[in-house]
């Protein structure tokens, strides 16, 4: 059995969070499964590297940024390794490259093209854990590319794919995926599970808790996807290609300046009702529309937030 666990910036922020992630590694191990890591950087080093470029150039080669900002990654897995071996765990940290991540030569938005994983598998079946620098790759000049916002889950996706996985664990920040952004909406609740074109058309509407790329590459590939916080250890939420009769008829509401989106497969029907919602309570909407499983209306963005909580109240309230 194989997990790949996903730690983002913000679950590795300190040293106290980033020895909590290498101890759910051990946990996982512990329960007889072959563990892959793939990190981001440690919360704030990816700013701190991009300030210091644009501190040098006002506009610095995108080449050049790319081979910076892979820096963060890599420290990130070389420190988690050192935390995995100190608790007895052997570890192997590797760069995008040395994970076999090949990409286009698109710098800074790159895809990935092949994923050969060679040193990957060969750690595993040596009972090491491969801890891989997420985001990065390399393109077929031998340069080093970097996957875009969110590039860490899409790597971890892409080995899941590859390896076979088991599991994809992705830990972040938050508990899971909810009905709403939880800091805008306090009633938003928490989902089991939700499937993952909703969840890819939430992304697309400004729902930032996983990114477009991870979940297109997920539909793709077939990968079922479990969003967990990382220091509450709960079971989070589950991102799957659900049956027709699984799939609830509203999944969420994303917001985005003043767009508020409703998703799911009854949402399309659903817009006459938002519009009726937000009149009644004096909000206006300049602009609205529906499309396949989605709509939307627009609003002041000074108005939004109120906007959304009515909304949620009136489509997701118990």
């Amino acid at each position: 059995m194989l997990t790949i666990q996903k730690f983002g910036g913000s679950s590795l922020a300190d040293v106290e969070k980033l020895c909590r992630a290498a101890q759910l590694c051990i946990n996982e191990r512990q329960r007889g499964r072959d563990v892959v890591m793939v990190v981001s950087a440690m919360g704030g080093a990816t700013d701190e590297l991009l300030a210091l470029a644009y501190s040098v150039s006002a506009a610095p080669e995108k080449r050049e940024l790319d081979a910076l900002m892979s820096t963060g990654e890599c420290a990130s897995a070389a420190l988690c390794a050192i935390a995995l071996e100190s608790l007895g765990q052997r570890a192997l940290s590797l760069s995008g490259w040395q994970s076999g991540i090949f990409t286009d030569a698109l710098h800074g938005e790159a895809r990935i093209r092949t994923l050969t994983a060679g040193r990957i598998r060969s750690a595993l079946a040596a009972g090491i854990v491969p801890v891989v620098s997420g985001f990065q790759g390399i393109d077929s000049y031998g340069d080093v590319t970097t996957l875009g916002r969110g590039g860490s889950d899409t790597t971890a996706v892409a080995l899941a794919a590859a390896l076979r996985a088991d599991d994809c664990d992705i830990y972040t920040d938050v508990a899971g995926i909810a009905t709403a952004d939880p800091r805008l909406v306090p009633s938003a609740r928490l989902l089991a599970q939700t499937d993952t074109r909703d969840m890819l058309r939430l992304s697309y509407a400004g729902a930032q808790v996983l990114y477009a790329p991870s979940l297109e590459t997920a539909l793709e590939k077939g990968v079922t996807l479990r969003l967990r916080g990382a220091s509450d250890g709960g079971e989070g939420t589950l991102v799957r290609l659900l049956s027709e009769s699984e799939r609830p008829a509203l999944a969420g509401l994303a917001l985005s300046g003043g767009r508020i989106t409703l998703v799911g497969r009854a949402a399309s029907e659903k817009l006459p009702e938002m519009l009726r919602c937000l009149a009644e309570r004096g909000i206006a909407c300049d602009k609205s529309a529906s499309g396949t499983d989605s709509a939307f209306v627009e609003t002041d963005p000074l108005s939004a937030v109120a906007a959304l909580n009515l909304l949620h109240e009136q489509f997701f309230s118990l």
